[in-house]
C-alpha cells in the first residue's frame, strides 16, 4: 500500500475539485428544456430543484451524475493504492468543488449527492446507512433539506461505530454540508421550508 505519493495525490485532488465543479443540474436541465434550477426553490443547482421543474427522470440523472463525480476520484485514489487519509482528502475536494465550483464563479450547490458518491467509494456501509436515513426522513416529512441535514449529521455517529477510520472525513463533510444548508435551517425553524 502506497502511504504517500505527493504527485498523484495533488493531481487527484485537483481532478476531484474540477470534476466537482461541473454542476450537472445545469446541462441536464438544458437537455430536458427545463428552467435554470438556480432560479427555483432554494436556488440550489441540484437534483431537488431539477425534480421540482422536471420530475423524477431528470432529477435521477442529475443525482447519479453528481454522485459519480464524487465516487470516481475516490475510486481512482483507492485503486492507485493511496492511503485512506488521501482518499478522504480527495473526497472532500470533490464535494468542495460542487459547493465552490471554479466553472460557475464559485457559486455552487449543497454537495449532498457528491458526498454520497464519495462516501460510497470510501465508506459504503456508513454511506448506505445514511442514505437509508435520508429516505426515511424524506418519506416521513417530504422536506429534502431536513432529510439531507439529518442524514449528514448522522454520518460521524454511524461511522464511529461501523467505519471509525473514516470518522474525520464524515465529521468534516457534516460541517460543510450543514453550513451550506444554513438558510434552509433558518427556514425550517421558521416553518417556511418547502417540501419536495
Amino acid at each position: 500500500m502506497v502511504l504517500s505519493d505527493p504527485v498523484t495525490t495533488v493531481l487527484l485532488c485537483i481532478a476531484a475539485y474540477l470534476a466537482g465543479s461541473v454542476l450537472f443540474a445545469l446541462p441536464v436541465s438544458r437537455l430536458w428544456g427545463l428552467p435554470d434550477p438556480r432560479a427555483q426553490g432554494s436556488g440550489n443547482p441540484g437534483a431537488t430543484n431539477v425534480y421540482r421543474t422536471g420530475g423524477w427522470l431528470p432529477a435521477l440523472v442529475t443525482l447519479t451524475l453528481d454522485a459519480a463525480k464524487g465516487w470516481l476520484p475516490v475510486w481512482l485514489a483507492h485503486n492507485a493504492g493511496l492511503s485512506p487519509l488521501v482518499q478522504a482528502t480527495v473526497a472532500l475536494c470533490a464535494v468542495t468543488g460542487h459547493m465552490i465550483p471554479a466553472f460557475y464563479r464559485f457559486k455552487g450547490g449543497k454537495g449532498v449527492a457528491t458526498a454520497l458518491g464519495a462516501g460510497l467509494a470510501l465508506a459504503p456501509v456508513t454511506t448506505l446507512a445514511m442514505a437509508a436515513l435520508w429516505l426515511l426522513v424524506l418519506w416521513r416529512w417530504k422536506i429534502s433539506a431536513l432529510a439531507s441535514v439529518t442524514a449528514i449529521i448522522s454520518g460521524p455517529v454511524i461511522s464511529a461505530f461501523i467505519e471509525p477510520e473514516n470518522l474525520p472525513m464524515f465529521g468534516l463533510l457534516s460541517i460543510l454540508v450543514v453550513v451550506r444548508h444554513r438558510n434552509n435551517l433558518i427556514r425550517l425553524a421558521q416553518g417556511r421550508e418547502t417540501g419536495v
